[in-house]
């Protein structure tokens, strides 16, 4: 069995030496407290919810705060699309598009999902990848990604005039119907297990899912967690989804699992929930003047 590290001859091309531009001091907002989250490795946790999501289909789930949430790949190689709200107020969701900026483009360990405008904490932190070691390859892919979204039934149409209901967006759509939410809230996702990146036209592009049985994806819930996730109905991407060497992927789908653990109380010792932004959200707005004697 190959080594999935990329390095040497083969790797992409040395990156770019420009420094992040969100930046924070030391002890600062982005600044990780390692230890604490190394506290969950190699430790047995209590197993308290697990289930297997089929192939082409979509699932919701509850994470309470605290919890750590595990996404398996039961089969072989398979991409997830990953959404993320907080549970008891689903206006707070995950934001991609900052998790870039303030994180990275794909995430691993101690990288964090970062909820959106006014709220602006971290929903949730990665505590264990398995496909850590797969850095960069020849084509400049990375592994977990937060640059594409979703697969959705209005972009397939308007490529091949077809309707497919099974997509990613549709999945998820119909997941989390049962928690109240709709199509609206359904956002952008991170693609877990996928390999993508940018090619020299500055184009998005996806390969072969480099996932193995048993690979794993994991995560601390910083707060109550509403998850859902779908098993992308292109499989491993193996196959092209579009353009004229197309097919159906569908012997290269698999289902994905889920585990979410409960770890001992001790382990939680000097963990704070994270406060949402502080920022009093008056955007250079006044606040009203009130009339003498009121």
């Amino acid at each position: 069995m190959t080594s999935r590290t990329v390095t040497g001859a083969d790797a992409a091309p040395a990156a770019s030496k420009a420094a992040a531009a969100y930046q924070a001091g030391e002890g600062g907002a982005l600044d990780v407290d390692r230890a604490f989250y190394d506290r969950f490795a190699g430790v047995r946790h209590e197993l308290v919810d697990s289930f297997e999501i089929p192939i082409r289909s979509g699932r919701a789930w509850t994470v309470p705060q605290g919890h750590l949430c595990r996404i398996v790949t039961v089969e072989g190689p398979q991409v997830g699309d990953l959404n993320v709200w907080n549970l008891h107020d689903p206006r707070e969701r995950m934001w991609a598009a900052r998790t870039r900026q303030l994180q990275r483009a794909h995430i691993s360990t101690y990288d964090r999902i970062w909820s959106t405008l006014p709220f602006l904490r971290p929903l949730l932190t990665v505590t264990a990848d398995t496909l850590a070691d797969y850095g960069v390859d020849g084509d400049g892919g990375r592994v977990h990604d937060l640059l594409g979204t979703r697969c959705d039934p209005y972009v397939n149409r308007m490529l091949t005039g077809e309707d497919f209901d099974f997509h990613c967006h549709s999945n998820l759509v119909r997941a989390v119907l049962p928690y109240g939410l709709t199509e609206f809230d359904v956002h952008d996702v991170l693609n877990v297990f996928q390999c993508t990146g940018l090619n020299d036209d500055d184009q998005y592009f996806m390969k072969d899912c480099p996932a193995r049985v048993g690979d794993h994806f994991e995560f601390f819930a910083e707060t109550d967690l509403l998850c859902a996730l779908s098993t992308c109905p292109g499989g491993d991407l193996s196959v092209p989804l579009w353009g004229p060497d197309a097919r159906d992927p569908l012997d290269v789908c698999r289902p994905l699992g889920i585990e979410v653990y409960r770890p001992d109380a001790a382990l939680l010792t000097g963990w704070t929930p994270p406060a949402r932004a502080a920022y009093g959200n008056l955007h250079g707005l006044r606040r009203p003047e009130f009339c003498a004697g009121e």
